[in-house]
């Protein structure tokens, strides 16, 4: 058996209940090979579920590289520690399983810059915990892919996507014929790094009109803050792509969300429209990384993710919103009854 570079996870103990989700994430997701090298990286609070993918790892034999942040860099991170940067450019597969932390999105863009350019394979855990890896991460991933595969066979030729639910939500996205929609059900190709666990179709939209009502969660560090809006909901007013106002009973969460998309000048732009596909998600735990695949429409300002969508601006930023219980319609047929999908077989 080929042993790791560094052995320090291979010492750490877990819980043999985090095992199916980390198994998922080497077996089915990343379907890495013996001959395949892997950087794994995490952090202090996410090193026992790093070594659930570690020990998966040893079992496959792949060599790997294993890098805990705080060994290298103090936290929060200003840029990727140049130990990281160098290991990626030598390996096919590289795994991020950290618990991030505020202002640190510059790191992990040039982490995705070298995945980017170098065509990995790569799984982006980003807020990983116990949690998520009992229920998303313990997906069939196969059939989350098959579904997937099914939206985007609809949504690829459409021109109009209609969303509504019972909190106020109602909006429209023109979609631009130029910008592609990309698939991350969680099977990761060397075409797209993906976030696990998996389930999404997305693009950059052409266009978004309407109101949004958050009645899930927002992204970024204002997931942890502010873990479920049902009480008290975001409203999202947008018109030609940008956002007009937002209104909270909340009104700390209102001022905070609003300056977040005012950081630059397309802070405020709708940067992407997805559809969720993860069947094994029944509500909202409020992380993001999971709660973004999600049954339904979410939607996020800010970064466009244009090396895949072909969306010709950038933004430094990027926070996802997340609605619950949509009826959703793509030119016209609907695909989605209140949460539910229509077209799965």
């Amino acid at each position: 058996m080929i042993q790791p570079v560094l052995t320090d996870l291979t010492k750490t103990t877990f819980d043999a209940e985090l095992s199916p989700g980390a198994h998922n994430a080497v077996h089915t997701c990343l379907r890495i090979q013996p001959w395949e090298k892997v950087t794994l990286i995490t952090d202090n609070i996410c090193r026992d579920i790093a070594a659930s993918i570690a020990q998966e790892l040893l079992t496959v034999g792949s060599p790997f590289k294993a890098f805990v942040l705080e060994d290298l860099a103090p936290r929060p991170l200003i840029e990727l520690p140049p130990e990281i940067a160098a290991d990626m450019e030598t390996s096919q597969v590289s795994i991020f399983a950290v618990r991030v932390q505020r202002n640190e999105l510059k790191s992990r863009m040039q982490m995705t810059d070298i995945v980017n350019r170098r065509k990995m394979r790569h799984a982006h855990m980003v807020n990983i915990n116990r949690q998520i890896m009992l229920e998303g991460m313990r997906a069939d991933f196969n059939r989350v892919d098959a579904l997937s595969k099914k939206v985007i066979e609809i949504v690829n030729k459409a021109k109009e996507i209609k969303a509504k639910n019972p909190a106020g939500s109602d909006f429209s996205a023109t979609l631009n014929p130029n910008y592609r929609w990309v698939k991350t059900s969680g099977i990761i190709s060397p075409d797209k790094w993906g976030n696990l666990p998996g389930g999404e179709v997305f693009t950059a939209p052409g266009e978004v009109n309407g109101t949004y009502v958050v009645d899930g969660v927002v992204g970024d560090y204002l997931c942890e803050k502010y873990p479920d809006l049902a009480r008290q909901p975001l409203t999202i007013h947008m018109k030609n792509n940008r956002i007009t106002e937002v209104f909270s009973d909340n009104k700390v969460l209102e001022e905070e969300f609003w300056a977040y998309t005012h950081t630059d000048e397309n802070s405020h732009l709708v940067g992407e429209f997805a559809i969720g596909t993860n069947l094994e998600l029944k509500h909202v735990i409020g992380q993001i990384l999971q709660d973004e695949k999600f049954p339904g429409v979410h939607i996020a300002f800010g970064n466009p993710y244009g090396a895949h969508t072909g969306a010709e601006w950038y933004s430094s930023t990027h926070i996802d919103v997340v609605g619950l219980h949509f009826d959703i319609w793509v030119d016209g047929q609907q695909i989605m009854e209140k949460g539910r999908f229509l077209i799965e077989a």
